[in-house]
């Protein structure tokens, strides 16, 4: 479902569950994952993709979240918003640089997880990057409205949460969404390189940390008040 493997200091974690869609046993399985790259020390740096040329991610697993008791391998239905929510949370504040490579469609959930790494870079000729819940009837949570505040430049952060504009990877590129876009064929060696490259930011990774939590965190530098990370961390908080 998630494979985690490491070459000196980069991590290259694959999801590999077809459209990889989120249910709460998908998210358990991610966060062993982080438990793992949380627990090693030195320099680092995270790549996230997909074996599925098609999706990154799809989104929510939607046949689960409507009928959770006939697909009982998703997990504990009434968990999943909070343990989602905290996940992209420690996505987006994780002590090393983290790079996406968006090698296909990145629906609602997977849009999110996409915008919770540092860096993105995204296939140039395929796939679409949207926040479709106003497509499904559904309304977006504070948190995740705090995240796409934060990582989408306000030009296009209503395009995205209210109208789910498609972003393909050129129209992502222009619109400061993603920060580069690549042939599939080139697109995670370019994510590695770019690994590579910011790797040693993290010599000091409580360093890194840190400075995430102050950029995302409660009482957030950028708006001087509560970031998406505190927000995604605390769900419970802003369900109203």
């Amino acid at each position: 479902m998630i494979k985690l493997d490491k070459t000196d200091s980069i991590y290259l974690l694959t999801m590999d569950a077809d459209e990889n869609r989120w249910n709460t046993n998908f998210v358990r399985e991610f966060s062993k994952v982080l438990d793992e790259i949380e627990n090693d020390e030195g320099p680092g740096a995270l790549v996230t993709s997909s074996n599925n040329p098609k999706f990154f991610s799809n989104g929510l697993d939607l046949e689960w979240a409507q009928d959770p008791d006939s697909h009982p391998d998703g997990g504990d239905r009434n968990v999943f918003g909070e343990e989602f929510m905290y996940l992209m949370g420690r996505v987006i504040t994780l002590p090393i640089p983290t790079i996406c490579a968006i090698n296909g469609h990145a629906f609602g959930a997977g849009f999110m997880l996409a915008l919770s790494h540092d860096v993105r870079l995204m296939r140039e000729d395929r796939g679409f990057l949207c926040a479709n819940e106003m497509q499904l009837g559904l309304s977006i949570p504070k948190p995740e409205l705090a995240l796409f505040r934060h990582k989408v430049p306000a030009n296009a952060f209503f395009e995205t949460v209210q109208l789910s504009k498609r972003w393909t990877g050129n129209e992502a590129l222009n619109a400061g969404i993603v920060q580069g876009v690549s042939r599939l064929e080139e697109l995670q060696a370019e994510a590695l390189q770019k690994a590579q490259e910011l790797a040693p930011l993290a010599n000091n990774r409580d360093n890194f940390g840190k400075q995430k939590e102050v950029l995302y965190g409660e009482n957030s530098a950028i708006n001087l008040t509560h970031g998406p990370a505190y927000m995604l961390k605390n769900s419970k908080q802003f369900n109203s």
